[in-house]
């Protein structure tokens, strides 16, 4: 949850696949040197790239770590030197995102997350995750697709190629943690070759790209059979690791062309200089962003905490906390509005505007809550088609905070609205208690003492749930390794 306007019941993230501008043409594709039936000139590519950047970055928000932005972009920088597009204006950002993914834009503009950062045990396999974004982008594969698409008439095929974004005619819809996906196996597996090719130039093993294939795609499954238990989606990368295993002869044969393009006699891996730079990395929720710990949601810098529904799950986004039950048949959402504490205009008046409520509206204080409130019920569009809503606002500091129960059954609602109520009643300042709560996790790098064990490392961390074989992932030990003596080791504090 960020300092955002609120836009609605779901917020929707509205491009225009037609502001990037389209004219139908031949050009020669960058890596084939063969002819590509394409709509956009490479003017036209940087430009549109240039202005979801802003979307992007709005979206997941950077990784505040200079050090590490800089470290990362120089990596990146190495790599496109080196590729089929050089003479492109390359920018490599480290997104404040847990989830597990890295994504191109079209012009030059690639993401890594700190989340995917986390798996990785080496320079050489962040240069391979690098390497296969920057394919994407020498090849053209989201002009290629959004030329495809536009000449079937589905317009607005770029960003959803990109990152998943799921397209309708030409406008995107985004809410919350939009799972990020790929462009398809041929153009997956031609991003691994050219991936492969650039971190042999570059002095870099090209066998890296196998072995980060078999890290994530560990994680992948991991995280299937996790997601699954917890009712929601995954949280996995994209790109080849959807399409085939690490043992893949294709993906071998690829990768072993990138052999002749080796500068050095023993390519770099350098694992311990990588290790070093994640040392602090935030792990999980941010708390900048805030954090779930159970039914709990605290941010520090909101000094705020909320309660949910005891056993409904909660996913925290940029744009809002959401709460469901096991079920889904019923929901919560959270949102903060700035609205300041000297404001003449009613807290009633200012929920209706915010949620576009009707004018017939009445709203009451919610029971037994210091803080001014207001809340009642309207009909509004929401997950669920348009239903009667509980609507609430709390003013605390700064802000109000909007919350919206709805129901799958319309006739349900009389009996989850005690869930919702509560859950705005809730609303407080953090406790002394949990202000280190709020802080959230962060990994930390030590040397494994003799006799560690994983086991015994994930007692020692906050880790509630899947300790042990979250450290085991995280340290390339899945699925049942041990730290060796000496060597460095990722822990979670």
């Amino acid at each position: 949850m960020r300092n955002r306007p609120f836009h609605g019941f779901l917020t929707l993230l509205l491009l225009t696949a037609s502001a990037a501008g389209i004219s139908a043409g031949c050009a020669t594709n960058p890596v084939s040197g063969t002819p590509d039936l394409v709509f956009m000139t490479e003017a036209r590519e940087i430009q549109l790239g240039d202005s979801y950047d802003s979307k992007v970055r709005s979206q997941y928000g950077i990784y505040p770590d200079p050090a590490l932005q800089a470290y990362v972009q120089a990596i990146g920088q190495k790599l496109a030197a080196q590729s089929h597009r050089p003479h492109l204006k390359y920018h490599f950002t480290v997104l404040d995102s847990p989830e597990v993914n890295a994504f191109a834009l079209p012009g030059g503009h690639i993401y890594i997350t700190r989340g995917i950062l986390a798996y990785l045990n080496s320079e050489a396999e962040l240069a391979a995750v690098l390497g296969h974004e920057i394919g994407h982008v020498t090849a053209r594969h989201g002009v290629r697709q959004h030329s495809a698409a536009t000449a079937t008439g589905v317009v607005g095929a770029i960003l959803g190629a990109a990152t998943g974004i799921q397209a309708t005619q030409d406008l995107f819809s985004v809410f919350g943690n939009a799972m990020l996906s790929g462009y398809g196996r041929e153009h997956e597996l031609e991003s691994d070759r050219l991936g492969a090719e650039y971190l042999a130039r570059t002095g870099y093993d090209p066998q890296a790209m196998i072995k980060v294939v078999g890290v994530l795609k560990n994680q992948e499954e991991f995280e299937k059979k996790r997601a699954a238990a917890e009712k929601r989606q995954p949280r996995i990368y994209h790109g080849v690791f959807a399409s085939h295993p690490s043992a893949d002869q294709r993906l071998q044969e690829v990768v072993a062309q990138a052999d002749k393009f080796k500068t050095l006699a023993a390519p770099g891996i350098q694992r311990e200089d990588y290790l070093k730079r994640l040392d602090k990395l935030a792990y999980g929720d941010s708390a900048s962003q805030g954090i779930q710990r159970g039914r709990m949601f605290y941010h520090r810098d909101l000094n705020m905490a909320l309660t949910f529904p005891e056993g409904w799950h909660v996913e925290n986004s940029p744009y809002a906390v959401v709460s469901w039950t096991p079920q889904k048949e019923a929901l919560v959402m959270v949102k903060k509005s700035a609205r300041p504490s000297n404001s003449l205009t009613s807290l009633e008046s200012f929920l209706k505007s915010q949620a576009k409520l009707s004018a017939q509206f009445q709203g009451q204080p919610i029971p037994d809550v210091k803080l001014a409130s207001v809340t009642g019920t309207d009909r509004m569009a929401g997950p669920f088609g348009t239903r009667e809503t509980r609507v609430s606002a709390v003013h605390y500091g700064q802000n109000a905070y909007l919350f919206f129960g709805a129901t799958k059954d319309p006739a349900a609602l009389t009996r989850f609205d005690p869930d919702f109520i509560a859950t705005a009643a809730s609303l407080r300042p953090l406790k002394p208690a949990e202000k280190t709560l709020a802080e959230g996790q962060h990994l930390r790098l030590v040397r494994a003492r003799p006799g560690d064990s994983f086991a015994g490392l994930a007692k020692a961390s906050p880790l509630t749930e899947y300790g042990e074989l979250t450290l085991r992932l995280i340290n390339d030990k899945f699925p049942d390794g041990e730290p060796v003596a000496g060597e460095f080791i990722k822990i979670i504090k």
